[in-house]
């Protein structure tokens, strides 16, 4: 593992979202604008940040939403990448062809060019949280994408439960996992419920970073959202977006009801040091875990 530069200046937008796209952007481009300002040379955004998150509902106008890749945003994220000379991890409703779409989170480099793409493999469908009807499951495995500041491995939100991804983008050579989301609070839970969710999510996530040996970064959204057809009492989204060492160890953490811009510095050579001192990569049992395939181990 071999990162491009020593150290990185991340800077993750968390933002709340409205139904004018234009306000959405406009608030994406001066986060961006500030960021560069900072001296980030990576920015991470939410999940699907061009819009309210529509997959509350199942409503097949909301295809509408969807756009190409390349397309206007990637257009409009590559000048951006270009002026401020930082890479962008957007992420995007993408429609690949009629009838069929996917959850993609996409790499701008910071010559603006598009350093490459992931389409979401886990795709949740739970009250509220309605993706299978819209995103078909992405097709391009896990694989980092290489940047000019080294090798991004980009995972999208439902991923982010599953130990099996963050592995095996790990095993592909990713100097780092980021994660776009989308993740809130059922109004209806009460405090401790809504605090176990919590503390759960950030947990597996501490843990991916120190299972790897790398770090970790999610952009989370933020604010209340209702269901646009009033089906259910909506979702209101838990910010706490952070950044994790190789260890695990916090080194920012924003609020959970407002929009703000975190920043770190990450030393992209602890890794290796920690990694010598925890070598888990050397320690698997690769020749025993070929049961991890099935779906359950039934009693034989």
């Amino acid at each position: 593992m071999t990162p491009s530069t020593p150290e990185l200046h991340i800077a993750l937008l968390q933002q709340t979202c409205s139904e004018k796209l234009v306000d959405n952007f406009r608030q994406i481009t001066t986060g961006i604008e500030s960021a560069a300002n900072q001296g980030a040379n990576l920015v991470l955004l939410q999940e699907l940040h061009n819009d309210l998150y529509f997959c509350q509902t199942e409503d097949t106008q909301q295809f509408d939403l969807a756009e190409t890749i390349p397309g206007p945003s990637t257009d409009k994220l590559g000048q951006l990448a270009k002026t401020h000379q930082l890479v962008i991890v957007a992420s995007l409703f993408e429609k690949r062809a009629a009838g069929l779409y996917h959850n993609t989170a996409v790499v701008i480099d910071s010559d603006g060019s598009i350093a490459g793409c992931y389409r979401k493999m886990h795709i949740p469908d739970d009250p509220g949280f309605y993706e299978k009807f819209y995103f078909t499951p992405g097709d391009m495995g896990f694989n980092p994408i290489q940047t000019s500041l080294g090798k991004l491995g980009v995972l999208v939100c439902w991923d982010q439960w599953f130990p099996e991804a963050a592995r095996l983008m790990a095993l592909a050579g990713a100097d780092l996992l980021l994660y776009p989301t989308a993740i809130g609070w059922d109004p209806r839970d009460d405090q401790a419920e809504q605090q176990r969710q919590l503390d759960a999510w950030v947990t597996i996530q501490r843990a991916h970073a120190i299972a790897n040996g790398i770090p970790v970064a999610v952009c989370n959204r933020t604010g209340f959202e209702a269901a646009q057809d009033n089906s259910n009492n909506g979702i209101q989204f838990w910010g706490n977006s952070f950044v994790a060492g190789p260890q695990g160890e916090l080194l920012a953490q924003a609020s959970t009801d407002q929009t703000e811009m975190l920043v770190a510095t990450l030393d992209m050579q602890r890794s290796e040091s920690v990694r010598r001192i925890w070598p888990y990569l050397r320690d698997r049992r690769i020749d025993a875990y070929d049961e991890l395939t099935l779906r359950y181990r039934d009693e034989k």
